[in-house]
């Protein structure tokens, strides 16, 4: 069996938790078009996010080596 490959994209975008458990990811809606969004708004876009659970295993199945 060969070696899987890495979705590059995927790695860029998520980093797995040191559980393993959880993937983390950023939050989406914080790139532009920033003006007529609220402080308070973009400052909880700065946080990061969690993959849901439902897409855990598709996910995971595209960065298999991290």
């Amino acid at each position: 069996m060969p070696k899987m490959k890495t979705h590059r994209g995927a790695a860029k975008r998520f980093k797995i938790t040191g559980s393993g458990k959880k993937i983390k990811r950023s939050k989406a809606y914080h790139s532009h078009i920033l003006g007529k969004k609220t402080s308070k708004r973009k400052r909880r876009l700065r946080k990061e996010g969690f993959v849901d659970k439902t897409e855990l295993k598709r996910v995971k199945k595209l960065i298999p080596y991290s």
